[in-house]
């Protein structure tokens, strides 16, 4: 019994939080949302390692986001959930071109697993009254101590972290239109360079990770990157479509990777350079190309894009998206960066916009009317629903208490029939002090009782009563048949046992009132509220003057809304009202049936 009482707490509680877990949306503010997917699979960014705070760019095109104009101009409504749709990430838009519909935005997922494709971050927006929620610095981890996104707009040459790192001399010039958003183009006079700092100073121990995205015009050698104290010198250089590193130390030692083939002229290719204690390795589009063990010191000097310290292989070309991290970066990031920030991004995908109110997914007009409803029509249409819930409950509890006696009345006229001949008191019990405590709640008996002996069939409770009154006749005493009933006697019990049909039948119809006051009251109900909807659409309209069709129909359907809540509480009431009531048609007549059979039984088996 404690099994199925607790069984149906659990039950009616998943139900009633169950739109809640259906419907769960970070903050009710916010219209829309978008859930971007990351994919670490093989069919995807393919790594295998977890990584954890990875600065992550969605690039956002009309090819996957057609809300652009849903966004508020300044982006102050632009925020990022975790996949538990409850903590808020960190971000920062580089740029939004509102009239080529493209933006590209960065944001710190604290863990990407790898060999997944079923992570996910949300993306909400539409709330005009939201206020700026970015923050540029905190878009990345503690050890990356530089970041230049080459912003067009402003901050051409800033750092994007709270270090501070900005160039400070440039021979380059701004590139409007790069691989993400802005960048900086190179025409051979030099590069861009930056004093050193404790930030970027390389620490053997800890290492360095050196990132950026570069397209070559040609192939003249070029010295892409430089970190120079004066008497140590570490640098990546091209030369005839070929990529190295080189490490010069004050002792004159020098350390070179192997060349990488491949670097093209005209197409984007991805530069990662990691140095550590005894090991110096170049990646070539994610990919290591090469690597030295070399005795790596300490660098605390300028740092130049571009050129060497004196200006000379400059480069000739465009470079966008430079990240220097004062710690070494695991293989499986930095192919994370090229899948992610690269034209073909294998990392992220976009699912369909999803609107509040219908989370999955396209616009919800029922979500809309609600939104529309007046005070009147929600208190009416409240009051609807809870007597919609009251309807349902009676139903099924009453289809449950219906099927309990429907099993027991089978089971008693069953081993009531095969007694035959034989004493029709045979299978008369005593009633336990449950079956007392439960005598007066049959949804209870039903639900919870024991049926050892038939006690939710009212045709046993019938037999019960008529075997007390024929021993209240005839006696106890052996031989007490002898001493038989006469013909009043038989008379006094049928009546006895009209009676309590009567009552029995009073138990089956009872709570069924209310599934009649659904089905009549709910739908006059629902037209009050209708009308009131209506007079009110009305009476707006008419002290504002507007009568334009954009002005009513929000109101009229609002209105109509109550009558469908009517409907809905009616419509299942008498579909359950009409099953119900057919079946206990049936018990009734059974009930009729076994007092004429029983009364001409008693009355041959103890006739005088």
């Amino acid at each position: 019994m404690k099994i199925v009482k607790k069984t149906l707490v659990w039950s009616i509680f998943l139900i009633g939080i169950w739109p809640a877990l259906a419907s769960a949306w970070w903050n009710e503010g916010w219209s829309y949302r978008v859930a971007v997917n990351l994919d670490t699979s093989l069919t995807g960014a393919a790594v295998m390692s977890t990584e954890n705070d990875v600065p992550v760019l969605i690039r956002l095109h009309t090819g996957n986001f057609q809300d652009f104009f849903m966004l508020k101009e300044d982006l102050s409504d632009l925020r990022f959930i975790a996949g538990d749709d409850k903590s808020p990430l960190k971000f920062h838009v580089e740029s939004f071109d509102l009239i080529n519909q493209l933006m590209f935005v960065w944001v710190k997922v604290p863990k990407i697993t790898g060999s997944l494709n079923s992570e996910k971050i949300w993306m909400y927006y539409g709330n005009e009254k939201a206020v700026a929620g970015s923050d540029v610095a905190g878009s990345y981890d503690v050890n990356t101590v530089m970041v230049h996104h080459f912003r067009t707009v402003d901050g051409f040459l800033s750092d994007e972290t709270a270090y501070g790192n900005r160039f400070v001399t440039s021979a380059g010039i701004s590139e409007p239109a790069s691989l993400i958003g802005g960048g900086i183009r190179f025409t051979g006079e030099g590069g861009v360079s930056l004093p050193g700092s404790t930030s970027t100073q390389l620490v053997p121990a800890n290492g360095i990770t050196v990132s950026f995205w570069v397209k070559p015009d040609d192939s003249s050698s070029a010295v892409l990157f430089s970190h120079n104290d004066g008497n140590n010198e570490i640098k990546v250089m091209n030369n005839a479509d070929t990529l190295s590193a080189r490490l010069v130390t004050s002792g004159g030692e020098q350390f070179v990777t192997q060349a990488v083939a491949g670097f093209t002229p005209g197409i984007w290719h991805h530069i990662s350079l990691t140095a550590s204690i005894g090991k110096l390795t170049l990646y070539h589009n994610g990919v290591e190309g090469s690597s030295v063990n070399a005795k790596i010191p300490e660098i605390s000097g300028q740092i130049i894009f571009g050129a060497d310290i004196n200006g000379n292989f400059p480069f000739k070309g465009v470079m966008d998206e430079i990240q220097y991290a004062n710690v070494v970066r695991s293989a499986d990031y930095i192919k994370l960066q090229v899948s992610n920030q690269g034209m073909e991004n294998k990392l992220l995908s976009l699912s369909e916009v999803e609107q509040l109110g219908n989370a999955g997914g396209g616009e919800s007009h029922f979500s809309f009317v609600m939104n529309k409803l007046t005070f009147d029509a929600k208190v009416v249409i409240v009051f609807l629903m809870l007597m919609s819930l009251i309807s349902w409950l009676v139903m099924i509890m009453k289809w449950f208490y219906l099927n309990r006696v429907a099993k027991d009345n089978k089971r008693f006229l069953k081993a009531y029939y095969a007694l035959g001949t034989d004493d029709p008191a045979m299978l008369d019990q005593k009633d336990s002090a449950e079956d007392t405590e439960l005598e007066d709640s049959p949804i209870a008996q039903a639900m919870f009782g024991n049926h050892d002996h038939f006690q939710s069939s009212p045709i046993y409770h019938m037999y019960h009563r008529g075997i007390a009154e024929v021993k209240a006749r005839v006696g106890h005493s052996v031989g007490a048949r002898a001493s038989g009933i006469n013909g009043q006697s038989a008379a006094a019990i049928r009546a006895i046992l009209d009676a309590d049909m009567v009552r029995g039948t009073q138990k089956l119809n009872s709570k069924m009132v209310l599934l009649t006051i659904a089905i009549s009251g709910g739908p006059f109900i629902g037209l009050l509220g209708t009308v009131i909807g209506v007079m009110i659409t009305f009476a707006e309209m008419a002290s504002t003057g507007d009568v334009n069709i954009a002005s009513i129909a929000p109101g009229m359907a609002a209105a109509l809304m109550a009558t469908i809540a009517g409907l809905w509480v009616a419509i299942p009431a008498l579909f359950g009202y009409n099953y119900l009531g057919t079946n206990i048609k049936n018990i009734t007549a059974d009930m009729h049936v076994f007092t004429d059979e029983f009364v001409t039984r008693v009355a041959e088996y103890y006739g005088k």
